[in-house]
């Protein structure tokens, strides 16, 4: 009983900060019936660093002709080609929805049967740390409540934000260039509604405290079903106040501090990941405190910083950026990734790259086939948001006389960095898969993400896979051994120090990660141009002494040689182009 009186009083105090206190005594008794209905969950992976690797991808990114529902599809792939490398699968959004791959969110509470059911999600979860979506910010326009709603149901009043188009909307941020309100003929009348993302995506109003209960309902179910991780899609967006840009309110961060504590009291160990594609300052906001409020955030600079370095043939920028990286605790994490369902976002860059280094990255991308996707400033113009094309494709290109071998090692190359740097990496399916650009994509020109949401065909996968010559082949063998050297090796652990080092050559970024709990060190070196290059050995040896401060003679061994041979002095470092050397100090 005392647990429960304390459980109360807690929530209580969450929603007078969110609601004020009146509301708060109201609503809190039906919050704490949802939670009652919702007790006894077993605790999730307790850290982060119990997470290496995630593994984005669609329910439905490998499909079997021969009837198998793609989530056993995908188990079985896993299973037989990748095994342990990775430790946790991102299943986008797989519940039934009405466009938009999945978010718009038709029933959040069911698997859509044509992807498998919540059996196969547990099938999964047994072999796998497991993250899911949750669709905060919208619902589809076909979810019952939004139907509901609009029919002037008095049980779904103001579940959705009604406009009358007088108010003046010129200070809301917009991440789109379509129209912040959508009209909408229903039995009443034509009515205007809040639609941040599309007009199948109908906002939520969260000034609604029923919102909050039900969106809590759905938050739980997902924890319920074995996430460990849960996935706070465009959760920047959800508090809605006119005169203000809606974007990153205090009530938004009020409400991803409530589920945090929500998740801490009955389900302890479930992490919590940020999805706000904007400006880096912003974006690390949403750690809190470091223990309060977000477990994870994406780490949005990173693909375009990386595509930038590869286009320049320097890495001078992203080695200065890396070295402005700080965590709040050790209790969270970056989310490292390059490549996803999504395009590379812009946003994130604005004040680390110059407006003619972006527009050269633009320039780079429509030349390789990728398109561009604007937003509406607060001016009325517009401006790129995000490049759209295959992260791999946008890696040709570079360099004359290239050959599929100097691709696949750029590409690999561009992987170790992800793989190297502190935090969790996130792999996207067609990274590893090494997929290229969707061109015989439905309605590309249309809707120009998909052209990296390709649906591979099972049997024709494997056999490529099995062809030692393929591209696919070439690509995924290499990718999986540096999963398993980020996986096994200790210093690369997902919190353990990082200390970026001046190389004594722009064409190289130089990481040194460590000490892991065996004491060991690992020095990353990726040679990011098209030329070979020699390191002075010596400037290496003595920043490496300055942090590691022991006096004992050091012995290294290549953790990227086949046959590894017995450790040995500090190597004089001669990089070949794109080459990636991974050394291991011995305790």
């Amino acid at each position: 009983m005392h647990n429960e009186q304390r459980t109360a009083a807690n929530s209580l105090e969450w929603l007078s900060r969110i609601y004020g206190n009146d509301t708060a005594i109201q609503w809190n008794p039906k919050f704490m019936q949802v939670f009652e209905r919702f007790s006894g969950f077993s605790s999730a992976s307790a850290h982060v660093d119990q997470h290496a690797s995630i593994l984005i991808t669609y329910g439905d990114s490998i499909r079997d002709d021969h009837g198998e529902k793609p989530l056993k599809t995908l188990l079985h792939f896993l299973q037989h080609y990748v095994g342990s490398a990775i430790s946790t699968v991102h299943i986008l959004p797989c519940y039934p929805a009405s466009s938009d791959d999945g978010f718009s969110v038709v029933d959040p509470f069911q698997v859509d049967s044509e992807l498998g059911t919540w059996e196969d999600i547990h099938h999964l979860a047994q072999t796998y740390n497991l993250m899911l979506d949750f669709v905060a910010n919208h619902l589809s326009r076909s979810h019952v409540w939004i139907e509901e709603c609009l029919k002037g149901n008095p049980e779904f009043s103001d579940f959705i934000i009604f406009m009358d188009g007088s108010e003046d909307l010129h200070t809301v941020f917009r991440p789109r260039l379509h129209p912040l309100l959508t009209s909408i003929q229903t039995d009443s009348g034509n009515k205007l509604v809040w639609t941040t993302f599309s007009a199948d995506q109908i906002d939520l109003n969260y000034q609604n405290p029923k919102v909050l209960l039900h969106m809590i309902e759905v938050l739980l179910t997902y924890v319920q079903h074995h996430a460990s991780i849960v996935r706070l899609d465009a959760i920047a967006y959800i508090w809605k106040e006119l005169g203000t840009s809606c974007i990153h309110h205090p009530k938004t961060h009020l409400i991803i501090q409530y589920f945090r504590w929500i998740l801490d009291a009955m389900a302890s160990g479930t992490l919590i990941i940020t999805e706000t594609n904007v400006p880096h300052k912003d974006n690390i906001s949403y750690f809190g405190n470091g223990f309060n409020e977000a477990s994870l955030v994406y780490n949005f600079p990173l693909p375009p910083l990386v595509l930038h370095t590869f286009l320049t043939q320097n890495a001078s920028t992203l080695s200065q950026w890396i070295k402005t990286l700080a965590l709040p605790s050790t209790q969270v994490a970056f989310f490292n990734f390059l490549s996803s369902h999504d395009g590379i976002g812009l946003v994130p860059v604005r004040g680390i790259l110059e407006s003619e280094e972006i527009e050269s990255l633009a320039k780079h991308v429509i030349a390789q086939g990728g398109f561009i996707s604007k937003r509406t400033n607060r001016n009325g113009s517009s401006s790129p948001y995000e490049l759209n094309i295959n992260y791999f494709s946008a890696f040709h290109g570079i360099s004359e006389n290239e050959t599929q071998d100097t691709h696949r090692d750029r590409c690999i190359a561009a992987t170790a960095i992800m793989i190297c740097m502190q935090g969790i990496c996130g792999v996207y399916i067609h990274s590893l898969l090494g997929s290229e650009n969707w061109t015989d994509a439905p309605d590309l020109s249309m809707h120009p993400r998909t052209i990296n949401r390709e649906k591979l065909d099972y049997q024709k996968l494997c056999t490529e896979l099995e062809d030692t010559q393929s591209k696919r082949s070439g690509i995924f063998f290499r990718y999986v051994t540096l999963l398993s050297i980020r996986k096994h090796e200790r210093a690369l652990q997902t919190t353990v120090a990082q200390h970026v080092l001046d190389a004594g050559n722009t064409g190289v970024l130089a990481l040194l990660r460590g000490p892991g709990d065996d004491d060991a060190y690992i020095l990353c070196l990726i040679n990011v141009t098209a030329r070979t290059l020699m390191l002075p050995q010596k400037n290496l040896e003595q920043q490496i002494h300055e942090i590691i401060q022991d006096d004992r003679p050091s012995l290294w061994s290549n953790l990227l040689v086949p046959n590894k041979e017995p450790p040995s002095s500090f190597p004089e470092p001669i990089l070949s182009p794109y080459q990636v050397i991974l050394l291991k100090r011995q305790a």
